[in-house]
Order: structure tokens, then C-alpha cells, then sequence
């Protein structure tokens, strides 16, 4: 576990305010981590003390009893209390850290004996708390549960349940039609005929690639497992929009930013910024490849809104922070596309900043957006000036 990397005022602060995080029969040999920090849990492992008030993300990786090898990632975003107590326990069937079966009761009777388990609780990672405040400051209680699943665990694996499928429910799906005409003919004998012919049928070496998937189990995601992300709107311009209008906004992702804005964070607009950091989370740390591509969407959306930036000062200087800290967080070639050979971040922020040079000259988006520009383009020599492919003639189709 870590090491006390504070001052002694802090370590006192901490200790005496600072949450707990009790995690029962976690089996040796398991992954465990709490935001930027993760170790292979020993023997005495019993979980974190002197954790910081406000929201991490806990996770664990079982290990196969087997092969030894790490199993797939599984976490959670967890608001913790000043002086807090939360108890996990280790479910053996999930290999998961769970609160399903912590009563209230064992809470009550570990919050009473916590001295006695001092000795095995190891301290928060200081070290990397400024660092996780950076990716997560505009996360708050109530996005957590407007987001996360329903089931409160985030998995790098997607979990999938599979609709009732068999022979006839397939052939009736894809022969529908011929179904209604035989029903007036069918009678005991031929019924029986029917269960045969269907039998064989299934057993039969499928003829093409279209007919062994239609003999695939209709596999759909658990709903309880999805992260709750907003949705991004397929329209890009207002209906009943002109053929100008409809140009501009294909290019002008503003109508797509404002729809999000009212429609999930019309409370607050930074919320749309804690997403972003919540979607980066899952995807950097919880490993979750949906979660990276809801991140470049919105992303995408934020810098090529040009006609928000003058509405939305406050909220693309606070975009231009977070982006900051994230590409810190990640290797100079990771967001080059294997198949394009460009580097997606580069394209999209081009288009930001030719948007924000266009604006008043004495804004203070427009300046500390381009010495944003200057940092980037002197530390990974990233090229913006070539004409991004947003600006190309589109091509608009009227209804």
C-alpha cells in the first residue's frame, strides 16, 4: 500500500476527518485500486483509511484461481463522508467488491471496532490526490447518479443477457408471413412433421453468413449494466431549417450542444464538463472502450460549437482546463487513428481553435484559449494550421 507522502498537519487532518473504506475477504492476490493508485492486495488487506472527502472511483480485478492471470476490471464512483464509514465485502460468485450483503448492522459494529482494524487499513495515496482532483473536480454526487448504472458497477466487460431464442421462434421471426398462411393448415400430424423438419434444420451446416447469424441467440446489453451517458442528437440543425441553416450547422455543432444542454444539464452547464471527466475515468482507468468513444462525441461537439462560444464563455474556459489535464494523461500518439493515420484530438481542436480566433480579440476565452494552442503545439508539435476536413464543401440533401 502507499506511503504517508504528506505533511504532518495534513496526515493529522486526514486521519481525524479523513473517510474509511472497509473491504472484507478480498482474496490475496487481487487487484485493488482507488483512483489513480491501484497494488496486489496481501493477506492482511482490509481496505483504505484517511481517504478525502468527495467522490473516487474504487475498482478491483479478481484473479483466476486457475491461470493466475487478471480478470476483467470492475469499479465504482463512490461519494465518501468527512469521518465516513463504507463497507464492501468480497462476493465470491460475482468476484466482485459488493454491498449486497453489508447490513447496517455490520456497518454499525465496524464503525465500533475501527481502531482494532487501523493496523489494516493502508492510507490514501496523497501523493496523487491534486492529480485526481484535476480529472474529476466538476464531478458531483448527483451526476454519479444520474450516470452510473443501475446497478452501481462499472465493468471494462460488456454484460450481455440472451433474449429466449430457439428453433421456432427464429423461423416464425424470419418466415412470418409464410407462419399465418400454414396456421389455418396445421393439425396434430403435421405439427409433429414441423418439429422434425425444424430439428434438422437446426442441425443443418448453415449455408451462408447471413443464415448462421440468424441462427445466433439475440444477445442484448443487461440494462442495469449500461452507463447512463446522454444521448447525442442525430439532427445536427433545428427542423424546418433552410438549406444555409442546414450547412452551417453541419459544420456548427452549436444546435447539438444546446440540445444537450437543455435537455440533460439544464440546472447546471458545467455538469456536460463533468461527463466529459466521468466518461475519461471510465474509459483511463475503468477501461471501458464505450466510455472513450461517448468522450471524443462530446468532445467533438464542444469544439466545433462556434456559435456557443459567446454564450458559453465560462464553460469552454473550463472545457479548455479539462482537456488540458486529460491530454497530460495520455500518451502523444494515443489518439491517432490505426486506420486514418490522423490523430483525432489534433483534427478536433483545430476546428476549436479556428473558432476562437474568429471571436473578439479582447476576450479572455480567445486568449487563453490560443496560448492553450501555443503550449500544445510546443510540447507534442502538433500541427493546426493545415485546413481541418470539417471545412470542406458538405454536401446537403432536402427532403
Amino acid at each position: 500500500m502507499a506511503t504517508l507522502d504528506m505533511d504532518q498537519e495534513t496526515a493529522q487532518v486526514l486521519f481525524h476527518e479523513g473517510a474509511t473504506l472497509v473491504c472484507l475477504d478480498v482474496p490475496e492476490g487481487t487487484e485493488f485500486g482507488i483512483d489513480y493508485s491501484s497494488w496486489t492486495v496481501g493477506e492482511k488487506f482490509k481496505g483504505v483509511k484517511m481517504i478525502p472527502p468527495g467522490i473516487h472511483f474504487v475498482y478491483c480485478s479478481a484473479r483466476d484461481r486457475q491461470t493466475g492471470e487478471v480478470c476483467p476490471r470492475s469499479g465504482s464512483f463512490i461519494n465518501f463522508q468527512q469521518k465516513g464509514v463504507i463497507v464492501r465485502k468480497w462476493d465470491g460468485i460475482k468476484d466482485d467488491l459488493t454491498e449486497d450483503n453489508v447490513s447496517a448492522v455490520d456497518v454499525q459494529r465496524i464503525q465500533d471496532n475501527l481502531k482494532e482494524l487501523d493496523r489494516f487499513l493502508g492510507p490514501y495515496p496523497y501523493d496523487k490526490f491534486k492529480k485526481w482532483v484535476s480529472l474529476s473536480n466538476f464531478i458531483t454526487p448527483e451526476l454519479v447518479d444520474k450516470l452510473q448504472p443501475l446497478s452501481k458497477t462499472i465493468s471494462s466487460v460488456t454484460d450481455f443477457v440472451s433474449e429466449v431464442s430457439n428453433t421456432q421462434t427464429r423461423r416464425s421471426q424470419s418466415t412470418s408471413s409464410q407462419a399465418k398462411k400454414a396456421k389455418l393448415l396445421i393439425d396434430k400430424t403435421e405439427s409433429m412433421e414441423d418439429d422434425t423438419q425444424g430439428n434438422q434444420e437446426e442441425n443443418a451446416e448453415p449455408a451462408s453468413l447471413k443464415e448462421a447469424e440468424s441462427k445466433l441467440p439475440d444477445m442484448k446489453v443487461r440494462e442495469e449494466s449500461k452507463i447512463r451517458f446522454s444521448p447525442i442528437p442525430k439532427l445536427k440543425y433545428p427542423p424546418g431549417s433552410s438549406p444555409a441553416e442546414m450547412t452551417k450547422y453541419s459544420m456548427d455543432s452549436s444546435y447539438v450542444l444546446e440540445s444537450i444542454l437543455s435537455s440533460c444539464y439544464h440546472d447546471s452547464e458545467m455538469g456536460i464538463l463533468g461527463e466529459i471527466q466521468f466518461a475519461f475515468i471510465c474509459f483511463l482507468i475503468g477501461q471501458v472502450l464505450d466510455a472513450f468513444e461517448q468522450w471524443k462525441n462530446l468532445v467533438h461537439v464542444m469544439c466545433s460549437s462556434e456559435e456557443s462560444l459567446a454564450k458559453h464563455s465560462a464553460l469552454f474556459s473550463n472545457f479548455i482546463g479539462v482537456l488540458h489535464f486529460h491530454i497530460q494523461e495520455t500518451p502523444e500518439d494515443f489518439f491517432v487513428d490505426i486506420l486514418s493515420e490522423n490523430n483525432f484530438l489534433t483534427s478536433t481542436l483545430q476546428v476549436f481553435f479556428s473558432n476562437l480566433e474568429n471571436i473578439s480579440n479582447d476576450s479572455g476565452l480567445r486568449k487563453k484559449g490560443l496560448k492553450f494552442r501555443d503550449y500544445l503545439t510546443q510540447k507534442f508539435k502538433w500541427d493546426f494550421t493545415s485546413e481541418p476536413d470539417e471545412y470542406a464543401p458538405t454536401i446537403v440533401q432536402l427532403e
